[in-house]
């Protein structure tokens, strides 16, 4: 390609590089910079070819148009300003600057102490100034024109109600399968290999939630230690996909992958992180918005901006109180919406995104405000992650309608009834009725609230019911990261173990638990691994751990125990799709008399007795009855009864009337048991619990 002496003029709309037939317009976001350069590279990345001045401003976007450019076109900026941190800026030219819309990147990041925009050695640290040229440290821009045939792709547009969520992990999901073919295992081809969506199709699965797949940093100390990025909460681009998950050169693997997954009626949501990026502090690197505009990027603190808001604990913050953040976060989720035809997505630390400025969490924020309003944004699937370590971080149940978020309650509840803690009575019997106390209002659902008893973020399944205590050796930090409360149990022994009845026990209270997560009101979402048991070996923050500690062990699934736990996950998946009860569509508040004295929930011991209000602050009462009543179209009752057993003795439930027709759906002591009647009394064995459907006698 001729290079010309200058750019042209171009235009500042839109941001980024975009090719149209003739050349390149790149267009670059910065209120406070002196100039910005355009930097290109030979296909290597290796050596600088040609550097130009963007030689327009408009609206505070610099903007230039290279004639005869075509995508593949290797690139960066280097913006001129002032070097001031005590004043929130940190302009150097020495440092190339990833374009922030780039949608893709070439090379990887080289860990360089000349990636910092002050001299790291320096007694001044972050006041010093590095005039080393970072260019050979740093990836690329690269310049793309994808041109996707989505033709004939059809979004599945599964209803909240019926909504069942796998959270899984690109890699992990598929590095040890034995089906897929080597190279292509982990990747993004592999997401949708026939193998995967069988299994996915066999437990009921509607959509898949895929940890981060922004490209993303690999830290500086986690290489060092040995370790890994492996979650990728450290995005670097929010545009560009992670290049380790390609298979192969093609920039459509996962837009493939999508597709296929669409035709066999499965969504895809993405887990994205706007809150924070990977420049880490003010004394971290400078690798694009600290280069372009640190102080209308990031949150500063107010009266010293040499040091940025830490509310994500990540060491900066962004500040999507600015428009044009804003508008970088809602063109990021509109080009994944769209390019890539995502279902929807969830948003990491979702009440950073929610705080304008410094000002605390605002459901009636810009970024809520943005995306309720967008009519691409507004018909997919929103779901947040409603608490940071910021001033009033937790925030359940306080979002905008038209937002799910992932109920932590839910988890600690299930987990701590079924582990028998004493009180556990009210606390879970509200949780397990779509917690109406904090999501009924503004015209919120019961799908709102996100329930799991497992998520990326802890042990999975296996783990919670055979490890007291975490047991994060691996990570390097002498066991002291992740949570010390998992509300787990060992049921006697640490760990693996070959008593019988210890593994029976384990399996009864998992199944108990995965049971009251398909039954209960509101939205289950499956840790990917939990239905073939994937164990941790104990660890609770495997962030860091990118081997078999994280990976799926496949083999587990033909195990008798592996494949008898996918079978009865099967069975709930089922169950919930067949009797609407288990996922209704309006809170329940017992307020409603579906038939004479039958109301459409409520509340009983063992006995068949509603529970008293002593009953309810009776500590030791680990019994609990709850039934949904509603009336058919054919004017016919029926009931959907889950009989819970905490204890650890067995106990003999008595049903209240009416007098209906009962069938056992699900017993979790008993995961073969087939379907069969009832009588007006069943024994439920201890930590279990039953699943039954009543009609009346006349159907």
């Amino acid at each position: 390609m001729p290079l010309p002496d200058k750019l042209g003029p171009g235009v500042p709309y839109p941001l980024g590089a975009n090719f149209d037939g003739l050349g390149v317009n790149f267009a670059v976001f910065s209120a406070n910079a002196d100039k910005i350069e355009l930097c290109l590279f030979e296909p290597s990345g290796r050596r600088q070819i040609a550097c130009y001045e963007l030689p327009e401003w408009t609206d505070e976007v610099w903007h230039g148009y290279l004639p005869d450019a075509r995508p593949g076109l290797l690139y960066g900026f280097r913006a001129h300003g002032r070097y001031e941190p005590e004043n929130g800026h940190r302009f150097n030219p020495n440092k190339l600057l990833l374009d922030p819309y780039a949608k893709q990147l070439s090379g990887d990041l080289r860990w360089a102490d000349a990636l910092h925009g002050y001299r790291i050695r320096s007694r001044r640290a972050d006041l010093s100034y590095d005039r080393r040229d970072s260019a050979p440290a740093m990836p690329k821009s690269v310049v793309t024109a994808h041109a996707f045939d989505w033709s004939g792709d059809i979004r599945p547009k599964v209803p909240w109600p019926k909504t069942v969520i796998y959270e899984a992990h690109v890699k992990g999901l598929t590095q040890l399968l034995p089906d897929v073919p080597q190279p292509e295992r982990g990747t993004y081809a592999a997401l949708s290999h026939p193998r995967v969506i069988e299994h996915l199709q066999r437990i009921g699965v509607t959509t898949v939630e895929l940890l981060p797949i922004h490209a993303f940093v690999q830290d500086r100390r986690l290489q060092q230690a040995g370790l890994a990025n492996y979650w990728g909460y450290n995005t670097l681009s929010f545009f560009a996909p992670e290049r380790r998950y390609q298979a192969g050169d093609s920039g459509d693997e996962l837009r493939i992958a999508i597709r296929r997954l669409h035709a066999a009626g499965i969504e895809v949501i993405l887990d994205v992180v706007y809150n924070h990026t990977a420049e880490g502090s003010e004394l971290g690197t400078t690798l694009n918005f600290r280069g372009l505009d640190n102080a209308t990027y990031y949150r500063l603190v107010e009266d010293n901006p040499r040091y940025c808001v830490n509310d994500t604990g990540t060491g900066n913050t962004l500040d999507l109180s600015h428009p044009r953040v804003l508008q970088m976060v809602a063109d990021s989720l509109r080009y994944w919406a769209e390019s890539y035809r995502v279902d929807g997505f969830r948003f990491d630390l979702g009440v950073t995104l929610g705080r304008d400025g410094h000002a605390g969490f605002d459901p009636r924020s810009g970024f809520f405000d943005v995306l309720r309003q967008d009519p691409v944004l507004n018909q997919l699937k929103l779901i947040s992650e409603p608490w940071d370590i910021g001033p009033g971080g937790y925030q359940l149940g306080n979002h905008p309608p038209g937002f799910a978020e992932w109920n932590d309650k839910f988890r600690d509840a299930t987990r701590r009834f079924w582990r028998g803690d004493a009180g556990m009575r009210p606390e879970f019997a509200n949780r397990i009725a779509g917690s109406a106390d904090l999501f009924d209002r503004r015209a919120r659902r019961p799908w709102a609230s996100i329930n799991f008893v497992t998520a990326h973020d802890g042990q999975p399944l296996r783990d919670v019911v055979s490890y007291e205590h975490k047991h994060n050796e691996a990570n390097g930090e002498d066991n002291r990261d992740g949570h010390s409360e998992n509300y787990s149990c060992n049921w006697g022994v640490e760990g693996p173990t070959d008593d019988p009845q210890v593994s029976q026990l384990r399996d009864r209270v998992a199944r108990s638990m995965l049971t009251t997560l398909y039954a209960s009101l509101g939205t289950p979402m499956l840790l990917g691994g939990d239905e073939f048991g994937r164990t941790q070996q104990g660890n609770n923050n495997a962030y860091c751990q990118d081997n078999p500690i994280s990976w799926f062990d496949w083999s587990l699934l033909d195990s008798d125990q592996g494949h008898a736990m996918s079978d009865f996950v099967r069975r709930l998946a089922a169950v919930r799709r067949h009797y609407p009860l288990t996922r209704a569509q309006w809170f329940l508040h017992g307020d409603v008399e579906v038939a004479p004295g039958v109301l459409d929930i409520e509340w009983f011991d063992e006995r068949g007795r509603h529970l008293t209000e002593d009953d309810w602050h009776n500590r030791e009462g680990r019994a609990l009855v709850m039934r949904r009543v509603r009336r058919r179209s054919n004017g016919l009752l029926q009931a959907v009864t889950m009989l819970m057993n905490a204890s650890h003795v067995p106990l003999v439930f008595r049903f209240p009337p009416p007098l209906l027709d009962r069938k056992l759906v699900i017993d979790s002591a008993d995961p073969q048991a087939p379907e069969r009647q009832v009588g007006d009394e069943v024994e439920v064995q201890d930590r279990a619990v039953m699943l039954i459907v009543g009609t009346d006698p006349a159907s």
